[in-house]
């Protein structure tokens, strides 16, 4: 029973005849510390902006149902980024990290996930609204800037969950203003933000912020061969993400504008060397229908009018033509540049919801 007493009561002798041989070799003691100056103004305005911000900030968990089999499924978990849009426990983020989500869980500041319902979404500007089922006292939601005013070479900063890593913050620079971004079939949003901040899976959904902390896009897609980031990624417009909350909020779902018409599926019209929107059909009482605009003729296959201007703006393909009339606006007044047999002319049509 005395050789455990033995046996540690010389392991301590050896570590006593050890300290001094280790103290005299310097391998005992740590190194001293440098001492450091303050922080530089824009380390200290970083480390301000993200303090200020984080808070704001979601890390968004889903379960969806995949199949596995001819006859079996299994549940396969998703992650995105969000961030708070009011003291209500609305949380925005993309339509594409909810997209067949059967649970949705939202975690802020590291606390327990809080589970949250879809509220409204809208494939066609990948915009999502989740609503947390207890909200918790204090929510903090992120300062609203606008993306009118942004300039190329400007400091930009995105705060998400990358990989699954919470709260990690990217800067870099406006790269580019203006930018297409396809999301739903035929259509795309006008005026991306590009930026060089890195952006990476787990990302989406998170906020693009300027140096004033204020939100000025919702990270979205990168361009990656690899699938991680290489320095070109895009955001959504806060100025159109501020138009399209409020209305997700409300009715569960995006105005939508149109004139009336069903294109020809552009795969086919690039092919056949054709640029601009061909039109398909023409709904009756539709303000195509009103402008006198006419289809492919469907028992000889000639071409109606193809539309390949809007205000002025080419239009390549349906994509391009449906940016222009969100540009556009619903209940405004658009002007359609149409060519047909060689010959231009001009139309003016009214822009409506076509979702109405």
């Amino acid at each position: 029973m005395k050789k455990p007493v033995l046996l540690a009561a010389a392991a301590l002798a050896a570590v006593v005849a050890f300290a001094p041989w280790a103290q005299k070799n310097g391998a005992a003691e740590p190194r001293a510390v440098a001492p450091r100056g303050p922080l530089l103004p824009q380390e200290q305005a970083l480390a301000g902006l993200f303090d200020a911000s984080a808070p704001s900030v979601a890390y968004i968990t889903t379960e969806r149902l995949e199949r596995t089999g001819l006859f079996t499924a299994g549940v396969a978990q998703g992650a995105g980024s969000g961030f708070v849009w009011d003291t209500e426990g609305h949380v925005v983020t993309n339509f594409h990290v909810l997209a067949g989500a059967r649970s949705v869980a939202v975690s802020l500041d590291a606390g327990k996930p809080i589970p949250a319902k879809v509220v409204g979404f809208s494939e066609d500007y990948d915009l999502a609204v989740v609503k947390l089922v207890n909200p918790p006292k204090g929510l903090r939601p992120i300062p609203v800037g606008t993306s009118r005013d942004l300039r190329i070479g400007q400091a930009v900063y995105a705060i998400g969950n990358p990989f699954g890593l919470s709260r990690t913050l990217t800067t870099g620079i406006v790269s580019a203003l203006d930018r297409h971004l396809p999301t739903s079939e035929y259509r795309e949003i006008a005026g991306a933000i590009q930026t060089d901040a890195a952006i990476n899976p787990g990302n989406s959904g998170g906020p693009l912020l300027d140096s004033a902390g204020r939100l000025i896009g919702v990270n979205t897609a990168i361009r990656s061969p690899s699938g991680g980031s290489s320095g070109v990624g895009f955001a959504i417009p806060v100025d159109l993400v501020n138009r399209i909350v409020p209305q997700l909020i409300a009715r569960g779902k995006a105005p939508l504008p149109g004139i009336g018409i069903r294109a020809v599926d552009p795969m086919i019209v690039a092919r056949a060397g054709i640029s601009g929107v061909v039109i398909a059909e023409v709904m009756r009482g539709s303000p195509a229908a009103a402008a006198g605009l006419v289809p492919v003729d469907r028992r000889t296959g000639d071409v109606g009018d193809v539309i390949v201007a809007v205000n002025g703006r080419p239009v390549e393909a349906m994509g391009t033509f449906a940016a222009e009339l969100d540009r556009a606006g619903i209940d405004n007044v658009a002007e359609l540049t149409l060519l047909r047999d060689g010959k231009e002319r001009k139309v003016r049509v009214k822009v409506v919801d076509v979702q109405r």
